[in-house]
């Protein structure tokens, strides 16, 4: 049985699962769009109840995981390989460097483990709608998931949205509306429409559980390295969450006893990413 509370980040207010849904009530009860999020909410596990079931003999990493198993969508999401990077590393003159290729998830790329969760959310909800904002690849990750789910996929996408992600979102089934403006419209009719309409909404970081999907890839990490904690590893940053999700997973496994140290995270951008 999972057992958390969610925990908020701002003022450290607790509340039972059901209680909340995306935001604190109370330091999110003035967000607007286009503002830096507040509130945002942490799962806070049982860690005592954790390490006495977790057994390295025979990992159950459910018990780590916000979602029971019957709710997960029926689609291989993680499980993804580290590959040993030897000549690059020799290059950079690291004696163990490693790549972990997040590219074969079903849409090809990180973001299903965000959608994969969300989705068994909507599933333990009976939700039958999942709404996002994205500009790519979130978006794809979103459709390819519901779609194996037989959940319905609603996406604001601005309209310079690229077209070959426009067409992995429609080729697995989800409804696709352009919007006018920039990704913060899109975000703000997201929020709207779920507001007014209901459904799940997915928006990375405003549903917490967004942040507990990407974690699954530290976790990955951490077994396939032996049960040990990297020295360090290198993200590719957006707006953070991954690094978040990856941030969590080591805050976890500590909490849990299973070790003692988190590994040095280092954020990655692109020169122009804030262009």
């Amino acid at each position: 049985m999972t057992s958390f509370r969610y925990r908020c980040t701002d003022c450290g207010s607790s509340f039972d699962r059901d209680a909340v849904r995306y935001l604190c009530p109370h330091c999110g009860a003035a967000y607007r769009p286009g503002m830096p999020l507040v509130g945002v909410l942490e799962a806070v596990f049982d860690a005592a109840a954790v390490a006495a079931a977790f057994d390295p003999e025979r990992p159950d990493w459910q018990l780590f995981c916000a979602v029971e198993a019957a709710f997960h969508p029926p689609l291989p999401v993680g499980g993804t390989p580290l590959l040993r990077a030897a000549r690059l590393g020799a290059e950079l003159g690291l004696e163990r460097l490693f790549v972990k290729h997040e590219g074969l998830n079903p849409s090809g790329s990180l973001k299903d483990r965000a959608s994969f969760l969300v989705a068994a959310e909507a599933r333990r909800l009976g939700e039958t709608r999942i709404v996002t904002a994205s500009t790519g690849n979130a978006a794809s990750a979103l459709a390819c998931v519901c779609a194996s789910a037989g959940l319905e996929a609603l996406i604001f996408v601005p309209e310079t949205a690229p077209r070959a992600k426009l067409v992995q979102m429609l080729v697995h089934g989800a409804r696709v509306l352009p919007v006018k403006g920039s990704y913060d419209e899109a975000f703000r009719l997201s929020l709207e429409y779920t507001a007014a309409r209901g459904g799940l909404n997915r928006n990375t970081a405003y549903h917490p559980l967004t942040i507990e999907g990407k974690k699954t890839a530290g976790l990955e990490l951490y077994a396939q390295a032996g049960f040990r904690v990297p020295d360090a590893i290198l993200v590719g940053t957006g707006d953070g969450v991954i690094l978040a999700g990856l941030h969590k997973a080591f805050v976890d496994l500590r909490r849990a006893g299973l070790t003692e140290r988190l590994p040095r995270l280092v954020a990655v951008q692109a020169a122009t990413s804030d262009a």
